[in-house]
């Protein structure tokens, strides 16, 4: 029997989590093994979640800036969307990122090992390849980062054609003209702002009453409104009764209202959230405690089970983002080194969502601060009193800010409109280092720029805004 290969820290799983969890234990001197079950590094996120379709984003933004180019002073009364081409472009970005992380893992010393890793117990990891053979690895530590799977709804499948979830919806040999998305968290309403800007009629339905249901109350009715706008049907504090497949999709629901109501599209893409992949990972071998699939970890992710982690999308109570299984990764890998390490402040995540216009926060909203006792004095700024927001051509959202009162503490930041996906990180670093809204005042912000409204909003907590 072949002698069983030792590491010090094992990963199982290449996603957002799992190939920074790899490199920062290589950089840390531990001898690191990254077991993946497909063929190309970077899971979800960078093959058909994250970066896919930010790029199908991008290209909407800008055929959305050619069918108003007269605004800009350029006639561009001839011009055509090449779909192949589009998708062509989103799949060289996608290898391109993919051999890079690939890159990443050599330069750091990280052995890749192909195949299915499961829990042994004991410090051991089984790994079946393609072929169906197996082999064992040791490891002191071991981390799962095994991801998540888009859920669907009850006796109803992805066929990639009709009916699609992220995975599918991304494939999509042609631009539908009609669409029915169920979910309006972060994949519908981004996946929405996509494909309605590219000529599809798309109609949005939400369980809850109102879409992106995380965000902050006044952010949602902005996006409703500016959805609306964008011809987007929203039908809110809906209850799916009925999905089937055909020639067409055809779905029954139950209005707000009550009265159900019929609708027909030529895709149906079921955006209800995600679940984890924990189910055949070995967690009966082991003492892991786990509730509805997702794993329960102390603050430095670890599980019940000695010397094994769990991070990203499987942590139970963890936000499903990449940047999330970044950090998570990160504090793993650095305390299994012996090192000090810092737990991740969950109270501190920016939440993006990369729509049109685009939404991103931190912190906790103005229902939210109320809830917990706060005296809350809120300062708000229009985009549409921001120059820069002028110069770009848009109009919509605002900036605000969410403070305590009594002692000027920012307690979240909730923004909506051009770039905040961008802007969202001087608000994590201010809630980070428990800056003030005064504070935010006295940063000087350059000009033009879209961050004013950042520096508006926190003179508008107290009531000195210049602009408006």
């Amino acid at each position: 029997m072949p002698e069983m290969s030792q590491y010090d820290f094992v990963v199982i799983g290449s996603g957002p989590g799992g190939y920074v969890a790899a490199i920062r234990a290589g950089q840390l001197g531990l001898k690191t093994a990254l077991i993946e079950k497909d063929d190309k590094f970077g899971g979800t996120c960078l093959h058909w979640g994250c970066i896919p379709t930010k790029a199908l984003l991008f290209d909407a933004e800008v055929y959305d800036y050619f069918k108003n180019a007269r605004e800009f002073g350029i006639d561009c009364e001839q011009f055509t969307l090449d779909w192949d081409a589009v998708q062509a472009r989103k799949n060289k970005i996608v290898t391109k990122l993919a051999k890079g992380v690939e890159f990443l893992l050599k330069k750091n010393r990280v052995e890749t090992i192909a195949g299915y890793g499961r829990l042994a117990g004991n410090g051991r990891v089984s790994v079946t390849d393609a072929k169906g053979k197996s082999r064992e690895v040791q490891a002191r530590s071991i981390v799962l980062a095994t991801g998540s799977e888009a859920k669907m709804l009850p006796g109803l499948g992805a066929d990639g054609r009709t009916i699609l979830t992220n995975k599918e919806v991304l494939g999509l040999k042609k631009i539908p003209k009609s669409m029915a998305i169920i979910g309006a968290g972060a994949v519908g309403v981004e996946f929405a702002s996509i494909f309605s800007r590219l000529g599809t009629d798309v109609t949005l339905i939400e369980m809850l009453p109102r879409i992106v249901p995380l965000e902050d109350e006044e952010v949602s009715a902005e996006l409703e409104k500016a959805f609306r706008k964008q011809g987007i049907v929203i039908h809110t504090g809906a209850k799916v009764q009925q999905a089937s497949s055909g020639e067409m999709a055809s779905l029954t629901f139950a209005g707000r209202d009550g009265k159900t109501i019929a609708l027909e599209a030529e895709t149906l893409l079921v955006a209800v959230g995600r679940a984890p992949n924990t189910a055949d990972v070995g967690l009966d071998k082991t003492r892991i405690e786990a509730e509805r699939g997702f794993i329960k970890v102390d603050p430095f992710m670890r599980t019940a089970e000695p010397g094994v982690y769990a991070i990203g999308d499987i942590v139970a109570s963890s936000p499903l983002l990449a940047h999330v299984g970044h950090a998570e990764g990160i504090v793993a890998a650095t305390h299994a080194a012996g090192k000090s390490a810092e737990p991740v402040n969950y109270q501190q995540v920016p939440n993006c969502t990369y729509c049109e216009p685009e939404v991103s926060s931190v912190g906790l909203t103005e229902r939210q601060a109320r809830e917990a006792g706060f005296k809350v004095k809120i300062g708000k700024f229009p985009f549409s009193a921001n120059s820069k927001a002028d110069i770009l051509g848009v109009r919509v959202g605002f900036v605000k800010i969410v403070s305590d009162e009594t002692y000027g503490e920012i307690l979240g930041v909730h923004m909506i409109g051009p770039r905040v996906t961008e802007m969202i990180a001087e608000a994590v670093l201010a809630l980070r280092l428990e800056a003030t809204a005064e504070d935010l005042a006295h940063t000087i912000h350059p000009h033009p720029t879209l961050t004013e409204a950042v520096l508006e909003a926190a003179h508008a907590a107290y009531d000195l805004p210049i602009h408006i």
